[in-house]
């Protein structure tokens, strides 16, 4: 995927997936990937959080040919080196993960960059530098990210004027198809969606539609 389809992707994507080790078994990358990707997920991230670096390394060597497959990006969370060294579409960044542009003077410029944010002015320092795309939240409270506070869905309708219209902004933190509608009413067009997709009876079922309603 070259920079031009990486960017069209991000543009029209709405619902962001990511294989994250604290619900995901290694050995059930594939199946879990699989199963986002046939429900609709418009890209993926592989969240591996305290892994070690050789499982990281296998499981994303296992997301990758299938989201290529598919013509979805594939995100690496952290490790912009290893980004660049496997061929992923891009690296997602925290706060607290350097700048953004050290990032990019590391990965050059075809590669996608996003960037976690918990505040509208957040969301506006990462657009000016330089983010392809930010995260906004935790909007409610979640087990994905203990012990950071929810913002709140007062400021998504501002950060999708001065932000999302712009650069692509993905609420996360939280959302379940039951407060899915309550996120899209307080002005959002994209989300990710963690611990609700992952755990479901039917992943693939849970993924669509939570697309569905994003549509």
């Amino acid at each position: 995927m070259n920079q031009s389809q990486r960017r069209s992707k991000l543009a029209h994507a709405r619902l962001y997936g990511i294989v994250d080790f604290g619900y995901v078994a290694p050995s059930d990358v594939i199946q879990v990937t699989q199963q986002l990707l046939t429900g609709g997920a418009d890209i993926i991230q592989l969240r591996a959080k305290d892994a070690e670096m050789n499982q990281i390394i296998e499981a994303a060597k296992q997301i990758l040919p299938l989201c290529k497959s598919a013509g979805i990006p594939f995100i690496l969370n952290d490790f912009p080196e290893l980004a660049v060294e496997l061929g992923a579409d891009g690296v997602h960044i925290g706060q607290d993960d350097g700048s953004i542009y050290e990032v990019r003077s590391s990965i050059g410029e075809d590669m996608l960059i996003g960037r976690s944010t918990h505040s509208l002015e957040q969301a506006r320092q990462a657009m000016a530098d330089g983010a392809d795309y930010i995260g906004f939240g935790p909007l409610f409270p979640t087990p994905t990210k203990a012990g950071r506070p929810a913002i709140g869905l007062e400021d998504v309708a501002t950060m999708e004027t001065e932000v999302g219209q712009y650069v692509p902004a993905f609420c996360i933190g939280g959302i379940k198809m039951e407060n899915l509608t309550e996120v899209i009413n307080a002005g959002a067009k994209r989300c990710v969606i963690v611990s609700k997709l992952l755990t479901a009876a039917d992943v693939t079922k849970a993924t669509a539609e939570a697309k569905h309603a994003l549509s």
